[in-house]
Parts: structure tokens; C-alpha cells; sequence
């Protein structure tokens, strides 16, 4: 059976903490060997893996996640929340997430670029923290102008110091789901987006 849509799929995860067997997570299963929390490069999926006998895992490694590929990883072992995250994972996390959004800084000064009004009244961009209306407004002044070409420009050509940090911190507040709308994370999946099995 296929999976939902919006199911998250990864190809590559950042490493935010190894944890030692015996250690109890939030839903209270304890682990008979090492688990990895991770985080997706792709969606910001966090994900919980399992490592291979032997393998050497710091924070902040990169590793394969794709099935049948040479990696460090065995497994996925399913995708967690932000309240499974072990405290040593919380505190990795917007390192990690900053290593990724500076990677892909194209990706993020695109949304700046491209960003759409979400109504009359309300544009994609104020969804970043610190940008109001005023800011709002410079920031489409000047994509008019010409288009954004990295994080430094944004900075340059308007009063929005950090655009790294902004997303960074964006993209915090979805994992921790205090958001109504996602911008750079797949939204948490609910049972009403599972797939019904015919006659239920």
C-alpha cells in the first residue's frame, strides 16, 4: 500500500544525537541497542534511525538513508516529533538546522523571492519571525528591483539583519507543531491523511 502524499521521504539526515541502549524515550519503549535522532536534509523530517553494529556517529554527521544504498545506517526506524526528542537532540537542533539552511541557501532566498499573499490581508513572508508589516513591505519593494541573489543581499538591501537566523527559527517553530501553517516542513501526518483499507 502507498503511502500518503505528504509523507515526508528522505534521502539524506543530519545526525542530532546517538542514544545509548537502556535510555527510556518519551513514550516510555526502551532500546535493547543505540538509536539515532535525525533530521531530514530534504523536508526537516525528524527521524529516528537505527545504526549499523560498529558505525561511528558524531552530531552533525551526514548520512545516506536511502534503502540499498552504502551507509552508516541500517535503517529507518520511524519518524518522531519534536517531544520525542531527547535533550541532547532539542539543543543540536537549530545548529543542525542552520548547517542545512546555509547548505541550501538558494532554496530559502527563493522563498524570498517567491513568496505569495496568503489573503488580502496577510502575506507568506510576516510567517517569519520579526518580519511585520513594514518589513513586509521592503522586502517586496525591493524583489521588485531585482531579484535576491543570497542571505547577504537580503541583509544589504533591507532592514532584515539575519535571514539565515529568521528561517532557521521558522523552521524550529513548525517541528514544535506551534504553527497553523507549515512554510519548510511537511506537516505532521494525522490519522485522517492514512489511507482507509476498503469496507471500514
Amino acid at each position: 500500500m502507498e503511502e500518503p502524499d505528504n509523507r515526508a521521504y528522505e534521502t539524506h539526515a543530519y545526525i542530532l544525537a546517538v542514544i545509548p541502549p537502556k535510555t527510556f524515550l518519551r513514550d516510555g519503549r526502551g532500546s535493547s541497542g543505540s538509536v539515532v535522532q535525525s533530521i531530514g536534509e530534504d523536508n526537516f523530517t525528524l527521524l529516528e534511525l537505527v545504526p549499523k553494529r560498529g558505525a561511528k556517529l558524531r552530531p552533525q554527521d551526514r548520512v545516506t538513508i536511502e534503502r540499498d544504498a552504502p551507509s552508516k545506517i541500517d535503517h529507518v526506524k520511524r519518524r518522531i516529533s519534536y517531544e520525542d526528542l531527547a535533550p541532547e537532540s532539542s539543543a543540536e537542533l537549530p545548529l543542525v538546522i542552520e548547517i542545512i539552511v546555509t547548505k541550501h541557501e538558494s532554496k530559502f532566498v527563493k522563498f524570498f523571492n517567491e513568496a505569495p499573499p496568503i489573503t488580502t490581508r496577510m502575506h507568506s513572508l510576516q510567517l517569519l519571525p520579526g518580519i511585520g508589516q513594514t518589513l513586509m513591505w521592503a522586502l517586496l519593494e525591493e524583489r521588485k528591483k531585482g531579484k535576491f541573489k543570497s542571505f547577504e543581499d537580503i541583509a544589504s538591501r533591507t532592514k532584515l539583519q539575519n535571514p539565515k537566523k529568521v528561517v532557521t527559527a521558522r523552521i524550529v517553530d513548525e517541528l514544535q507543531g506551534d504553527v497553523k501553517r507549515w512554510i519548510f516542513v511537511k506537516p505532521p501526518i494525522t490519522d485522517s491523511d492514512r489511507p482507509r483499507r476498503s469496507g471500514r
